[in-house]
C-alpha cells in the first residue's frame, strides 16, 4: 500500500486507514474476537493509521491487545473524547487533556500516542491554551503529534500559530464534501495532512442503509439527521446516479466511495470505519481503484459540493 506524508512534520502513514468506531457497537453489534481479528487483518493488509478519534474506551483496549506485539506497524490516532464513555461528557478542559491522554496510554498499554486529535474550541477556553496543554504533552514525550478538528479556517490559523499541526481530522466523503470550501485548501497551504472520517457516509454511501428501520435502537445514526426518514428518501435519489457511475466500472458503491477520496490528493487519508473482515477486504481493494476524469465528473454531479 502506498505510504504519504500527512503534513510535513514527518508523520507518514499509509494512503488508507482503519477506522475503529463501528468495532465495538456504535453502528450495531459488534463481535469483539471478530472486531479484534478486523484489526490484525488490516495491520497484514498493510494499513498503518489506526483511528480511534471518535472511538470509546472498550475500542482502545481492543486496539492495543490487536498492536501489542505489532506497534511498530500502527500509527495510533486518538482523542480525548474516549473518556466520554466513563461519565465524563466530550467537552475537554485545557486542563483536563493530560488525564485524558494518560487515560488514553493506559486503555492502549503504549507509551505515547502518534496523533492526539484536540478540539480546541470546544471547551469555551482560548484554542491558544488548548495548544499550550496538548503541546505540554508533546514536550513530555506523550504524543508525538497534534492533530485538531472541530476549527473553522480562522481558528485553524490560529491553533497553528500556537503549537504546529500535523493534520485536520474532518469528515469529508462523497457526500459530505464541506471540507472543500475552506478546510482543505487551507491545510494544504499550512503544511497539514487530512484524516477524512466517515468516508462511507456512516454507511450511507455503501448503500446498505435504505431506511432507517434497519438502525437499532443503540445505533448512533439514529441521532444523524440524515438518516431521518425523509432525508434518506432524497438522498438515495442521488446515490442511485452515483451507483451507475459504479455499474459502469464494475465496482462496488462502498469501494467507488474510497477510490474517489483517494483521488482528491495524497495528503488525505481516508479512514473507514467496519466491523466485518469482508468489508474491510472490500475496502482494501479500492486503493488500486483508478478513477477517470469523466466518471469523477459524473460523481460530482451527483453529490455536488454543498451550499454554506
Amino acid at each position: 500500500m502506498r505510504r504519504v506524508n500527512l503534513g510535513g512534520q514527518g508523520l507518514v502513514a499509509t494512503s488508507l486507514g482503519l477506522g475503529c468506531t463501528a468495532l465495538t457497537g456504535s453502528y450495531g453489534p459488534a463481535d469483539p474476537d471478530e472486531a479484534m481479528r478486523v484489526v490484525l487483518r488490516a495491520l497484514d493488509g498493510g494499513v498503518s493509521l489506526i483511528d480511534l478519534i471518535d472511538a470509546d474506551g472498550e475500542a482502545e483496549r481492543l486496539v492495543g491487545k490487536a498492536v501489542a506485539h505489532r506497534r511498530d506497524e500502527a500509527l495510533i490516532a486518538a482523542a480525548p473524547g474516549a473518556a466520554r464513555w466513563e461519565g465524563r461528557g466530550c467537552v475537554f478542559r485545557p486542563e483536563d487533556l493530560g488525564r485524558a491522554c494518560d487515560a488514553s496510554l493506559a486503555r492502549l498499554g503504549i507509551e505515547r500516542i502518534d496523533l492526539f486529535v484536540v478540539d480546541p474550541g470546544a471547551a469555551g477556553a482560548p484554542i491558544e491554551e488548548t495548544m499550550g496543554a496538548a503541546g505540554l504533552l508533546q514536550d513530555a514525550g506523550k504524543i508525538a503529534h497534534i492533530g485538531v478538528r472541530g476549527l473553522d479556517g480562522n481558528g485553524l490559523r490560529r491553533a497553528h500559530a500556537a503549537r504546529p499541526v500535523a493534520a485536520v481530522a474532518v469528515e469529508y466523503s462523497l457526500w459530505q464534501r464541506r471540507a472543500e470550501r475552506e478546510l482543505l485548501p487551507l491545510a494544504r497551504e499550512l503544511g497539514m495532512g487530512v484524516v477524512a472520517g466517515r468516508p462511507l457516509g456512516r454507511g450511507f454511501l455503501a448503500g446498505r442503509i435504505t431506511s432507517q428501520v434497519q438502525l437499532g435502537p443503540g445505533d448512533v445514526r439514529r441521532l444523524d439527521p440524515r438518516f431521518s426518514p425523509e432525508s434518506l428518501e432524497a438522498e438515495l435519489l442521488r446515490l442511485r446516479d452515483a451507483q451507475g457511475v459504479a455499474a459502469d466500472m464494475d465496482v462496488g458503491m462502498g469501494r467507488l466511495a474510497i477510490a474517489w477520496l483517494l483521488a482528491r490528493g495524497g495528503d488525505i487519508v481516508p479512514v473507514p470505519s467496519t466491523r466485518d473482515l469482508v468489508h474491510l477486504e472490500m475496502n482494501l481493494t479500492a486503493t488500486g481503484i483508478l478513477l477517470p476524469e469523466p466518471l469523477k465528473a459524473r460523481l460530482a454531479r451527483a453529490f455536488p459540493l454543498e451550499e454554506d
